[in-house]
């Protein structure tokens, strides 16, 4: 038997630490949580994410009574920038989230379908998508979804 350890490394940082455009980004995601339809989970969650020529997209969850066709605030950001924006990277992307109680005190990470989404972007452009995590205690800032997304699945084209 052989044992393989899977290793993942994230920062953590104030948000006085982060740049300016980096506060901006991830306060366009907690402002993005206003625009959540939850009304069966009451749990709202905004994304905000970058764009290579500087352009930013918003996205919010939008809950439906058929759960299936629920979507989440990234892929509905990423979906956004890719019908309107196909030719520009995502270089970066911001999720904060509430409930009834206000921001969530630790961040809160990306379901595995937007991991996978996440992913699909980093393949198609070549390049990492920088994520961040807001909590009122800190945020989480990865490099790439890679790095929460061990032993991904990428259609490398040889079928």
């Amino acid at each position: 038997m052989k044992e393989i350890v899977l290793k993942s490394t994230l920062r953590q940082y104030r948000l006085d630490e982060l740049s300016d455009g980096e506060q901006i980004l991830i306060r366009k995601a907690i402002e993005a949580t206003d625009n959540a339809y939850v009304p069966y989970s009451h749990f709202h969650v905004g994304a905000a994410l970058l764009l290579a020529d500087g352009t930013v997209f918003i996205g919010a969850n939008q809950e439906n009574a058929a759960f299936p066709v629920t979507l989440c605030a990234e892929r509905s950001a990423i979906f956004a920038a890719q019908s309107q924006c196909p030719s520009q990277p995502i270089t970066a992307l911001a999720i904060a989230a509430r409930n009834k109680d206000g921001l969530l005190h630790d961040p809160i990470t990306p379901c595995g379908s937007c991991r996978q989404v996440i992913l699909e972007m980093e393949q198609r452009y070549g390049q990492p998508v920088k994520i961040y995590l807001y909590g009122t205690s800190g945020i989480y800032v990865i490099n790439s979804v890679k790095d929460i997304l061990p032993l991904s699945f990428v259609d490398d084209g040889k079928l």
